[in-house]
């Protein structure tokens, strides 16, 4: 086994002094962008115990007035990217346009929206534990004109 060059041992020193300003800095500065050198709150944080429990989806009304679950099956489309995006939907609605026009493209044989709308669940909570109340809130809606 070969020892370590002195510049080998100052470049590895130099290394971790700067990671370890980079993680130092993140922790005190950073946001959640800055992972791996700041911190990743969704992790780090609680909910209240006693405050409600939201569940987001997307649902649609075809031409016959049935509700349709909007999924990534039958739209190629994440809840995930629907919740990332939730504010733009709400402040445009029209932006719902694209979340039929996808599930019209992924489910050519299904009967065609009429309208699409995020829908929040807010399920209650008390002491951490579901109450078993729920109320639902259409936070944006879209329909065709």
């Amino acid at each position: 086994m070969e020892e370590m060059t002195a510049r080998g041992r100052w470049i590895r020193v130099a290394a971790t002094v700067i990671c370890g300003v980079l993680l130092l800095g993140g922790t005190l500065f950073g946001v959640d962008d800055d992972f791996p050198f700041g911190p990743f709150r969704m992790y780090s944080t609680a909910p209240d115990p006693n405050g409600d429990a939201k569940d987001t989806r997307v649902e649609g009304t075809d031409v016959q007035g049935r509700t349709v679950q909007i999924t990534e099956d039958n739209s190629g489309i994440r809840r995930a990217e629907i919740e990332g995006q939730e504010q733009a939907y709400v402040a445009t609605p029209s932006r719902l346009s694209e979340v039929a026009a996808a599930y019209a493209e992924h489910s050519p044989a299904a009967t065609p929206l009429t309208s699409v709308r995020i829908v929040v669940r807010w399920v209650g909570i008390k002491h951490a534990r579901p109450t078993g109340t729920s109320r639902d809130e259409v936070i944006a809606e879209w329909t065709r004109p």
